[in-house]
């Protein structure tokens, strides 16, 4: 799978770019599906999910001007039979993660089936946001975890692990004032692997190859 993990969606030229590079064709040729999921689990996130569905979202994904665009509800997949929905995530070209907690979509992703299902999708792109993105780490930090209100029943930070870094999105951004570089750093000295930390016009493009960082704004990796 290919991945693009963003801090707040498609925020500029060179991220849009990034994206149509890991699709091979324009965004408006591209069959999406949307998963709202993670913004369940936050304060007023009946409503955040509805503003990501409809493009009113901070975050910049839905409302890309896609061939289709369709829902994916993590929470629902466990009662249906895969019959249901696994051809809907088998013809999708991309798949948009949206914000909020990312422990609770670590949890559903693992819950329906997607987290197993997702090495194996070899020709579809997954691009993540703030949650959508730390949600596929080896773990968010728990200076991040710890200010969550849903509690995994793991008890611990650990998220999927499709990649071997963690993420601290929305850096230094101006209505988020614990999201500076100082307390960026704070975190990263309390995870043992490397760490991102990336602002809304920074995203990161995972693909067999490795990892690149496509950025118009600013970013730094913190090591062990």
């Amino acid at each position: 799978m290919r991945l693009l993990l963003t801090s707040a969606g498609i925020k500029n030229a060179s991220i849009h770019e990034a994206l149509v590079d890991l699709l091979g064709k324009p965004l408006a040729e591209a069959n999406a599906l949307c998963i709202p999921t993670a913004s369940y689990a936050m304060p007023g996130g009946a409503g955040s999910a509805w503003r990501f569905i409809s493009g009113r979202s901070v975050v910049s994904l839905c409302e890309m001007g896609w061939k289709s665009l369709g829902v994916l509800e993590l929470t629902a997949l466990p009662s249906l039979g895969e019959d249901l929905w696994l051809p809907s995530v088998r013809e999708a070209d991309v798949l948009l993660a949206g914000g909020g907690d990312a422990l609770y979509l670590s949890h559903w992703m693992r819950q329906s089936g997607l987290a197993d299902l997702l090495p194996s999708l070899s020709e579809t792109v997954y691009v993540g946001a703030s949650a959508g993105s730390m949600a596929l780490t080896a773990g968010v930090g728990e200076d991040v975890s710890e200010s969550y209100v849903w509690k995994p029943p793991t008890g611990d930070d650990t998220a999927l692990g499709l990649v071997g870094f963690s993420i601290f999105p929305h850096l230094d951004h101006e209505n988020l004032p614990d999201n500076s570089m100082a307390n960026a750093q704070k975190w990263a000295s309390g995870i043992p692997r490397p760490g991102y930390a990336i602002d809304d016009e920074t995203a990161l493009k995972v693909t067999d190859d490795g990892v690149e960082v496509v950025s118009e704004g600013h970013w730094r990796l913190f090591t062990p």
